[in-house]
């Protein structure tokens, strides 16, 4: 897989890209990455990126011919990309999306800055994403969260294969809750004790143990993702008894 980004500042990827789990995949070869300068395909001697909005308003926008320029020569270098772009108006990223991308042979990130970009800069977009309902300075943060999520989905970077079926958000069939609560020693930490079913060694027990501390961490913390999580009709009906004893009888999950 290669993931590639364009963005005004390139250097803001170096470290997380060689760190930890992607630094370790990336230097085992289980994926590439590529930072361009969206500045190399400015032709003026300023390197000018940004312009006055038509219109008036507050702020700079991000130059639509640079963009274009920069995205074409890209996605003509190789195998066309997944080219994705930053905005509010994109769709919510979450897991399955991230498992979506992390099919993809080549992926391109496009980093927005200043007030944004000129809206005809999205006709290149395969698909707009948005991290959350906050404001950043630029698409670089945002763009770090996707390859983080989409790279220890590839096989080999996380190590144990099972790593990523038990996380939170795992959209495999019996998935879609948080993660059940872990612990490690010491067995006793100023009077909070382990749960004594994980110091028992019945594996049988352990997982069933996890399997319901994980709906009752979902219907306390994430009522939710109830709704779309696999469960069978009878922890259903305990998730139902849960989100109200938590949330009150109204908060029950729509789904019956």
């Amino acid at each position: 897989m290669l993931i590639e980004t364009l963005s005004v500042f390139p250097e803001m990827f170096d470290t997380v890209m060689s760190t930890s789990i992607l630094g370790r995949a990336r230097r085992a070869g289980l994926f590439e990455f590529r930072a361009h300068d969206l500045r190399d395909w400015t032709h003026d001697r300023h390197r000018t990126v940004d312009d006055e909005p038509y219109g008036g308003g507050q702020g700079m926008l991000m130059k639509v011919e640079p963009i274009f320029e920069a995205v074409e020569a890209i996605s003509a270098s190789g195998p066309r990309p997944r080219t994705v772009f930053f905005t509010p108006c994109g769709d919510r990223f979450d897991q399955a999306c991230a498992e979506r991308l992390a099919g993809c042979e080549r992926l391109l990130l496009v980093c927005g800055r200043y007030e944004g970009m000129d809206e005809r800069a999205y006709d290149l977009a395969d698909e707009r994403l948005s991290i959350g309902d906050y404001v950043l300075t630029g698409g670089e943060l945002p763009a770090m969260v996707v390859a983080d999520a989409v790279v220890r989905l590839i096989p080999g970077a996380l190590g144990d294969e099972m790593s990523p079926v038990d996380e939170s958000f795992s959209t495999r069939p019996s998935g879609g809750l948080l993660e059940y609560a872990q612990y490690t020693r010491p067995a006793s930490f100023r009077g909070r004790e382990v749960p004594p079913v994980l110091l028992s060694g019945d594996h049988a027990r352990v997982d069933a143990w996890r399997r319901a501390d994980a709906i009752e961490r979902t219907c306390r913390w994430r009522p939710d993702l109830i709704d779309g999580a696999g469960l069978t009709p009878e922890e259903r009906d305990r998730a139902h008894e849960l989100v109200a004893r938590y949330h009150g009888p109204d908060a029950r999950p729509a789904r019956e």
